[in-house]
């Protein structure tokens, strides 16, 4: 509803450095709008694994200001972002600004563009360069800002977009899981610790029997 589209009714500085949660199907109307949600407003999500999206402010009804959360041990550091969109309507064309990334360098100034997939096709594709921008901008602080178009095509479909190619906490220890079956002679899976949130550490022993020895690759998580 109109009243949930502000998170914070703080300072610019302070809302920004305020960013700490994920949004959570978070719907983002027009100024001054009351009832249901209509197709076209909006619906944002990045409560799953890898997702980083912390607030939406509605700019128009083509643009949207997006503020992506820092990293946990240093709030500084802002790069990562992955979250999805929803409730979109037929040929709707918007303008998503990132407005809040903390590095000067980036490969989005030497034609990086971010990743899209949706419902109907699960396989990341690049957005078109062209039509993907990064700069400093001065009513953001002067932080770095990377603005990309893109136009919806399918109303049914559920949209994601992300900085690069996900790779997560799951899909590693899947991948772990599957070489600790094959019961490799020359590898040892063991664990090491356990993070604060009680992920797992492991270490990788991998052993070259012929020379004797024995390298520890820490597969730091």
């Amino acid at each position: 509803m109109a009243d949930e589209r502000v998170q914070s009714a703080d300072s610019e500085n302070d809302a920004e450095d305020g960013v700490v949660g994920n949004l959570n199907k978070f719907v983002v109307t027009p100024v001054g709008y009351s009832g249901q949600p209509k197709k076209g407003h909006l619906i944002f999500d990045a409560s799953f694994e890898s997702g980083n999206l912390g607030r939406v402010d509605f700019i128009t009804e083509y643009e949207y200001d997006l503020f992506i959360r820092p990293d946990t041990c240093n709030p500084r550091f802002r790069v990562w972002f992955n979250f999805t969109v929803e409730n979109v309507r037929l040929d709707q064309r918007v303008i998503f600004n990132i407005v809040n990334f903390s590095k000067t360098k980036s490969l989005y100034r030497e034609g990086m563009s971010p990743l899209v997939k949706s419902t109907s096709r699960p396989k990341w594709q690049r957005i078109p360069p062209k039509n993907v921008y990064y700069y400093r901008c001065p009513d953001h602080r002067k932080n770095y800002v990377m603005s990309f178009a893109f136009c919806f095509d399918k109303e049914s479909d559920t949209y994601q977009f992300a900085y690069c190619y996900p790779y997560t906490y799951a899909r590693l220890q899947g991948y772990l899981d599957v070489l600790e079956k094959r019961r490799l002679n020359y590898m040892k899976r063991e664990l090491l610790c356990l993070s604060v949130v009680r992920y797992i550490f492991h270490v990788k022993k991998l052993i070259d029997r012929g020379l004797h020895t024995q390298t520890k690759i820490q597969n730091m998580i």
